[in-house]
């Protein structure tokens, strides 16, 4: 009989995370379509349904004509991309050999985890590129993603790794759960694994086309600039979410969200880490670069450097730099 204390049994079987939510069943099949046709066949797939768990269960047994790899968990209630991602990679068992992130409406190429798992051997991360198409007609909106390797101290303040372009060590678990918790609404899955990882084994980017990121009108997050630009729109999210957080717009509650959106989520991740990692020299600097206690000027003179040598765009530094100096205002409003 096998005990706990018993060693584990060494294994090639890799494990792919998905988070559902009420999939489009045409995008959902092309999805699971293209993880049945990878050139490596060696791996389980939990897919964790972030409500009506029962209805995305029958959706897969259906789309994969009943593949016994694919497995579905989650629950009826709703707890959003960020909390579903977390308890789909707490179903991934110890003895996983490797994890990869997936999405449900993407489409990877067949060769995806056959060009990808190698370089797990000098990393706890990799991430890859990705065609950016617009469905359903199939427009390749960017041929290429040009994600880019970004240094440790710089990368709170520039995610370049998207979870559903990734692959990770399934030892990186064991530190970056249970995902940290923080008001913001930049707090995203793979940014925190991917800061995990920079600290712990090393996260890399690689230039290999792996998969299309497929853009249509139900994504979560979007990956055109006409997405990411539009000033008019983000002043409105900001000031609905003060009014649904704080009880009003003031100017005392748009500091608040504003930090929380830019500053506040850095802090979170840095300062998790290094008190998860306290003697970490990596952990400690990050900490003291972009945590709670940390000190502007010296963010500034990091940033600054970092924006001038062109490691980080300007708009990111100045996006952080604003944030935390909003950090006294945004105290008085509690809890940060």
């Amino acid at each position: 009989m096998k005990t706990d204390t018993e060693p584990r049994r060494a294994t090639t079987t890799g494990w792919i995370a998905l988070a559902a939510y009420k999939p489009d069943p045409a995008l959902f099949e092309r999805q699971l379509r293209s993880i049945q046709s990878q050139t490596v066949q060696d791996f389980r797939v939990v897919i964790c349904a972030d409500g009506g768990q029962g209805e995305v269960r029958a959706l897969v047994a259906r789309l994969t004509d009943g593949d016994q790899r694919f497995s579905v968990v989650g629950a009826d209630d709703r707890l959003g991309f960020y909390r579903n991602f977390e308890r789909a990679l707490r179903a991934v068992p110890p003895e996983a050999a490797w994890v990869a992130l997936s999405d449900q409406d993407d489409f990877w190429h067949a060769d995806k985890l056959e060009r990808m798992l190698p370089h797990l051997e000098a990393a706890s991360m990799v991430a890859g590129q990705a065609r950016v198409v617009r469905y359903p007609d199939e427009t390749v909106l960017n041929p290429n993603t040009d994600r880019r390797n970004v240094a440790p101290d710089d990368l709170p303040a520039f995610n370049q790794f998207t979870g559903g372009m990734s692959v990770l060590r399934r030892d990186l678990l064991d530190l970056a759960l249970p995902f940290p918790h923080s008001d913001s609404p930049a707090q995203v899955h793979d940014h925190w694994l991917a800061l995990c990882a920079a600290v712990a084994g090393g996260a890399i980017v690689i230039p290999d086309i792996v998969q299309d990121y497929v853009q249509h009108g139900g994504n979560v997050l979007g990956e055109s600039e006409d997405d990411r630009l539009r000033p008019a729109a983000s002043w409105r999210r900001i000031s609905d979410r003060a009014r649904s957080s704080y009880g009003s717009a003031s100017v005392g509650a748009l500091a608040a969200v504003a930090f929380d959106a830019s500053a506040g989520w850095a802090a979170t991740m840095t300062d998790t880490l290094a008190e998860r990692l306290p003697d970490d020299p990596a952990a400690r600097r990050l900490a003291s670069l972009y945590g709670r206690r940390s000190s502007w000027w010296r963010m500034a003179r990091h940033l600054g450097g970092s924006a001038l040598s062109r490691r980080v765009p300007a708009r990111n530094a100045v996006v952080q730099l604003v944030g935390s100096s909003l950090r006294p205002i945004a105290r008085r409003r509690g809890r940060r």
